[in-house]
């Protein structure tokens, strides 16, 4: 007992800190686009976002023992959805939440072999608080920090955030959907 108590107050502990307190510059939001921003690639190499200038990105953080992991296959349905419209979908791997593992290749290999991904996936990397990576403190300024995983961010064709959207929302969720579908049927920037 004494140690699932331990435990528990070890998860609130690192939870405290990737949460700590963040406060987003607005400013940073007004002078960068997603275009901006790289990740590396789970594959190896960099993966500029600019890759995919003019095209709608929805970019998410995951993890593979989060009660939100099924997500994945609705993230995967998306691609196959609307990849050929021009849809990015994009996953960042983060144990901000301490339910990720801490290895590349298991993470990569668990997502093919559960999920079937195909879709593109960034490093384990951090998504909240000062250390989270440099997309994400743009996301953060420009609407709001992820509160756990799975939370989604749609970047319009310009490389600006369009919306923002919690883990509660699925990815077959009809407020996503349209978004995206509004999304693409835009002009290119």
């Amino acid at each position: 007992m004494v140690d699932r108590i331990r435990r528990a107050l070890g998860v609130v502990g690192a939870l405290g800190m990737a949460l700590a307190p963040f406060r987003p510059d607005p400013a940073l939001a007004r002078q960068h686009s997603a275009w901006d921003f790289s990740f590396d690639s789970i594959e190896g190499g960099t993966m500029p976002l600019a890759q995919w200038r003019g095209r709608p990105l929805l970019v998410v953080n995951t993890a593979s023992f989060c009660g939100f992991t099924g997500q994945y296959a609705g993230l995967q349905a998306l691609h196959e959805r609307y990849a050929a419209r021009g849809l990015v979908v994009l996953g960042v791997p983060s144990n901000d939440f301490r339910q990720e593992r801490e290895d590349n290749a298991a993470i990569k290999q668990f997502c093919e072999v559960e999920f079937g991904v195909e879709f593109p996936l960034a490093t384990l990397s951090r998504v909240t608080g000062r250390e989270a990576h440099p997309f994400y403190r743009w996301a953060a300024a420009a609407s709001s920090p992820p509160r756990w995983n799975f939370h989604k961010y749609l970047v319009d064709r310009a490389g600006k955030i369009s919306g923002s959207w919690g883990s509660r929302t699925t990815p077959e969720s009809p407020e996503l959907i349209g978004a995206i579908e509004a999304a693409l049927a835009a002009p290119a920037a």
